[in-house]
């Protein structure tokens, strides 16, 4: 019997149940009566959101009603915005070919930023295309852990690799909300994770670096952010529905 590699992580104190806590907090903001009829909405207020603070985390703060008009031309919020919307157009191709979906998704997030040559390919390192591979072997279905689990590594390991020219970090932010979307855990976008790592950015940045140390109190580190950041997330849709039964 082949060992599940993620398995040990949640032999990690508090992180089954910090795991479970946060699927449940999802599971409970998904009763919104505003998911019935105006899902669409809500979605789309999620990715917008997500957006908007996965490029303030590279750097690029911009006001969201700003964003929503279309005043801002930024190329780091422009790409996070094409990265948000062809989410959904890329569940099929991620379990399947999940370095292709990465290349498409940094495609969408540097263009503009870095020459064209270098868009969707990976920086010429042996060490990160072999990461590279083993991460695209979990993706393909190399573990049985949680997706909030899986997708906490896939961002996890991204961010540490930088693997990608430009705002890598757009891409992995996409590839995590990409994992929960390609599970069927979050399969119409509602989950604004990114919002939860705008809202605790400086433990975002610590506890990614504890990650990339690869030592278990670093990997508990990250996984205990990355579920609050699901926590925010959900809590998101709380506002996001209400906004929208009022306006309808």
């Amino acid at each position: 019997m082949t060992t599940d590699p993620l398995a040990p992580l949640l032999a990690l104190a508090d992180i089954s149940a910090t795991v479970e806590r946060a699927r449940e907090r999802f599971d409970q903001a998904l009763g919104h009566r505003a998911l019935r009829r105006h899902g669409g909405q809500v979605a789309a207020e999620v990715s917008l959101r997500s957006a908007v603070a996965s490029a303030a985390l590279e750097g690029a703060v911009h006001e969201r009603e700003a964003v929503r008009a279309g005043t801002v031309t930024d190329p780091v919020l422009q790409g996070a915005l094409r990265v948000a919307g062809a989410l959904p157009g890329l569940t099929e191709l991620w379990p399947k070919a999940p370095r292709q979906a990465l290349a498409k998704l940094h495609v969408l997030a540097a263009r503009d930023m870095v020459p064209e040559a270098e868009l969707g390919r990976p920086v010429a390192d042996p060490v990160v295309a072999t990461r590279l591979d083993g991460l695209a072997g979990l993706v393909a279905g190399g573990t049985k852990v949680s997706p909030l689990v899986l997708a906490a590594v896939v961002h996890g390991e991204l961010l540490n690799l930088r693997p990608f020219a430009g705002p890598s970090g757009v891409v992995a932010r996409g590839a995590a909300r990409l994992v929960l979307l390609a599970s069927g855990l979050d399969p119409r976008g509602l989950l604004a994770v990114d919002v939860g790592h705008r809202e605790r950015e400086p433990e975002y940045v610590g506890s990614a670096g504890a990650f990339a140390t690869g030592t278990p109190d670093g990997l508990r580190s990250w996984l205990r952010h990355y579920m609050a950041a699901v926590e925010v997330g959900a809590d998101q849709l709380t506002p996001i529905g209400d906004e929208i039964l009022a306006a309808a």
